[in-house]
């Protein structure tokens, strides 16, 4: 995956130089500037109408006492659609543009979601499970003011009189 990543990385730049210059020979300098311009102009009007929409669906679904997990995912993917718009270059604008497609938004998140592992943890506290790490909550342990530590402050335990370990 590392490996992959380190390739868009690199490639990614060429190949947008190269579509610069071959759309920049085609149609002229300042057009070619002035295209770059638009279409970022046009990915943050994307976001602003797509990304209100998707916020009042987020929040009627969990008024409704859902999660919102696809929105979720369509969020994230219209916020990726508008940075690739704001990076200067025609093949990421490209890129962007598609995923502000609903439908192909769809077909990337399903993508997506297929090869993730997903854990949903709902409410509730989480305990411990480590060797040696005692996890308790407030009303496990108490104050005891009859023992003290070495040190002279009172010691805080779990026991309290006869549930003592030992007794």
């Amino acid at each position: 995956m590392a490996l992959y990543i380190l390739a868009i990385i690199i490639l990614l730049p060429l190949i947008e130089i190269a579509v610069f210059i071959q759309v920049g020979s085609a149609i002229g300098v300042l057009p070619t500037v002035i295209l770059t311009v638009l279409t970022a102009v046009a990915g943050t009007i994307m976001l602003r109408q797509q990304g209100l929409s998707l916020i009042m669906r987020m929040q009627s679904e969990m008024d409704a006492g859902r999660v919102p997990g696809r929105d979720m995912m369509h969020g994230a993917l219209i916020v990726l659609a508008s940075l690739f718009l704001l990076i200067p270059g025609f093949v990421t604008d490209a890129i962007g543009l598609l995923l502000f497609v609903p439908p192909v938004r769809d077909a990337v998140a399903r993508f997506i979601i297929a090869r993730a592992n997903v854990t949903i943890v709902e409410g509730g506290t989480m305990r411990r499970r480590e060797e040696g790490v005692v996890d308790l909550d407030e009303g496990d342990w108490s104050r005891t003011e009859d023992e003290t530590s070495p040190t002279g402050a009172p010691r805080i335990s779990p026991w309290s009189g006869d549930d003592k370990p030992g007794s």
